[in-house]
């Protein structure tokens, strides 16, 4: 299960459309490692500046790195992570993740850092299994 909902939660849900704070709260609660890896990315993006702001440290264990899988692969979740944050998200190799300021001036670094080079530069024995 990727995310914790509660019976409220699931129960707006049924109903019809969810707020999406809650629904980015839930996230929060629910991935609590990949919400801090990248909330910890947005704030040194802002005090730091520059095009972008990365994390190149593996996860502590499997779930951490579950949580990280889980909120970058699902649509919803990664959308309403860049719509709160105010960012644009990138990811490599299970756990190299970015963060880009929502600048046309910076367009030329996500899309180095997303650009199949890039994967491939990034790849190395350790992560193989990743």
């Amino acid at each position: 299960m990727s995310l914790d909902v509660s019976p409220a939660l699931l129960d707006k849900a049924e109903r019809g459309e969810v707020d999406e704070k809650e629904f980015v709260d839930c996230v929060r609660i629910s991935l609590p490692y990949a919400w801090e890896m990248i909330s910890s990315l947005v704030a040194q993006l802002k005090v730091d500046g520059g095009s972008f702001a990365d994390n190149q440290v593996p996860p502590p264990d499997e779930q951490a790195r579950g949580q990280l899988l889980r909120a970058l692969a699902s649509d919803a979740i990664r959308g309403a992570l860049q719509r709160h944050f105010g960012v644009r998200l990138a990811f490599q190799n299970c756990h190299r993740v970015a963060v880009f300021p929502l600048d046309p001036a910076v367009d030329g670094s996500f899309t180095k850092f997303t650009s199949v080079r890039s994967q491939l530069l990034n790849q190395s024995p350790e992560f193989r299994d990743c």
